[in-house]
């Protein structure tokens, strides 16, 4: 965020000359678009992965400060709770062996993040929502201390201007009011990157919000909140309310919520920063000394800081990025819909199964969402969240199906095709979207394998819920450590 945002208190000039900055940004942002000054001849991908610290007790285990010392590896840090820390995959190619060279990567930095986190009395654990985790865990305290989130947490609390309030009706209800972000930590994510050039960026933005329905159903691996069952994937309803800075009042007048999906497709990434810039107040209003119309007439790469920090303050689950490598900037989707976990197999099988997909579907020679509307893909999206394998997803010219049966009957065929055109061997292909495959025919994902396992520990065990969520969790971190696939975990 910048080393300004360490600052809890922005006066009102600082928020005036922010806002003049980010629009000075945005202009010049237009301007570098218009000149094609961007670094998009071979595409690369990312990856960020979010993970859990549990004692050995399976509650969360607040050491990642004292893990993150002993690691001192600069491609971890931390994150909102102190039972958090994030990965950084270096920035790769798919061609040839690019997702063996992922799961090398992931396994090596898991297998040194265990290694620390046993020294602090730790583990570590890829999941969505810890599902030990409680409401007590869930609090101001409990919060990392890289004074950021500290920042964060007052900014949003202070735009909201009264307390937050947790409502999600799933299988069972949860209810609750809080008087900070503390919760949103509860979520660990698995995020996707690809580079786009500018002229290609629209149709992979749009189609990576059309398949993020098809993403959550079959990548569901959130079910237990606070000791609640809820949605397939809570992390969703948890994400959007967690920070939502608007009352009542606010939604019933329309204002856009922080996390967003958004409401049009688009035909620019120019699109997205504009809307960001249009609709939403500051948040962290830290100024960069930098002249940005300066720096591009004398031929330089302005870094826009006011523009990427405000528009890291905007949630999408789509999120749109300019960032600059070796002195070249880039565009990139940043994709944000899936939770982390089960394994890092199913991980890469995720992110096999969007890439492919995405690059499907931008390059077909009839855009998907000239036929399907934006109303329609966020009701799937919300649809695949709350129902996860079960959901029903309309898809143009099929209608309403089951998101299982629209992925093998239909998308996995495009998903090879997908991956074919970024290079990926036929064997990876085989292998990542054989366990795509293997989800939708057993009907087990994360989230079903949690909520039935815990069911059968509830009815069959006569364990009450707590004790059911622990033993769930023991075992599901054991198969973790084995990284077999999700769909062949046993379930009694």
């Amino acid at each position: 965020m910048g080393k300004d945002v360490s600052l809890s208190r922005f006066t009102r000039e600082d928020r005036v000359r922010f806002r003049y900055k980010v629009r000075q940004c945005l202009d010049v942002f237009a301007l570098m678009l218009n000149d094609s000054r961007f670094d998009g001849d071979r595409p690369m991908t990312g990856l960020e992965l979010e993970l859990n610290l549990i004692d050995k007790d399976g509650a969360p285990a607040m050491r990642n400060a004292e893990v993150l010392a002993d690691l001192g590896d600069p491609s971890f840090q931390t994150e909102l709770g102190q039972f958090n820390l994030e990965i950084n995959g270096e920035p790769r190619l798919l061609a040839g062996t690019g997702f063996e060279q992922y799961e090398d990567e992931l396994t090596t930095r898991l297998a040194r993040a265990e290694d620390r986190a046993a020294k602090a009395d730790a583990r570590v654990i890829l999941i969505g929502i810890l599902p030990t985790i409680m409401q007590r865990h869930a609090v101001l305290d409990n919060m990392s201390t890289d004074s950021r989130y500290r920042v964060l947490n007052e900014q949003l609390a202070s735009a909201r201007g009264e307390s937050f309030i947790l409502d999600i009706q799933g299988a069972e209800h949860l209810h609750l009011i809080t008087d900070s972000i503390a919760p949103e930590a509860a979520c660990t994510s698995a995020q996707f990157h690809l580079q786009v050039a500018p002229d290609d960026f629209a149709s992979h933005w749009n189609a990576s919000q059309a398949v993020a329905a098809v993403q959550l159903a079959v990548g569901a691996n959130s079910p237990f909140l606070f000791g609640k069952r809820l949605w397939a994937e809570t992390r969703i309803a948890l994400f959007e309310q967690a920070t939502d800075t608007r009352p009542e009042e606010l939604k019933t007048q329309g204002v856009r919520p922080r996390v967003w999906f958004g409401e049009r497709w688009i035909t620019s990434i120019f699109d997205l920063f504009e809307e960001n810039v249009r609709y939403f107040p500051a948040l962290l209003p830290a100024l960069d000394d930098e002249d940005p119309v300066e720096v591009l007439h004398s031929g330089g790469v302005p870094q826009l800081s006011e523009l990427r920090l405000h528009n890291g303050t905007i949630y999408r689950w789509n999120r749109p990025v300019y960032d600059i490598m070796n002195g070249r900037p880039h565009l990139r989707v940043e994709n944000r819909v899936l939770p982390a976990g089960p394994t890092v197999l199913d991980l890469l099988a995720n992110a096999a199964l969007y890439f492919g997909l995405v690059r499907a579907l931008a390059e077909a020679d009839r855009p998907l969402w000239e036929e399907l509307t934006f109303g329609r893909a966020e009701e799937n999206f919300h649809a695949a969240a709350r129902d996860g394998l079960s959901a029903e997803l309309f898809w143009p010219r099929l209608g309403a199906l089951p998101a299982t049966s629209l992925v093998l009957d239909w998308l996995l065929p495009l998903a090879h095709d997908g991956l074919a055109r970024f290079g990926v061997p036929s064997y990876i292909r085989d292998r990542l979207l054989g366990i795509i495959e293997g989800r939708c025919r057993t009907g087990i994902n994360g989230a079903s394998w949690q909520t039935s396992t815990v069911e059968h520990l509830e009815q069959d065990r006569g364990l009450d819920r707590p004790a059911a969520l622990r033993e769930m969790l023991r075992r599901y971190a054991e198969l973790f450590a084995g990284n077999a696939p999700v769909h062949t975990w046993p379930l009694d």
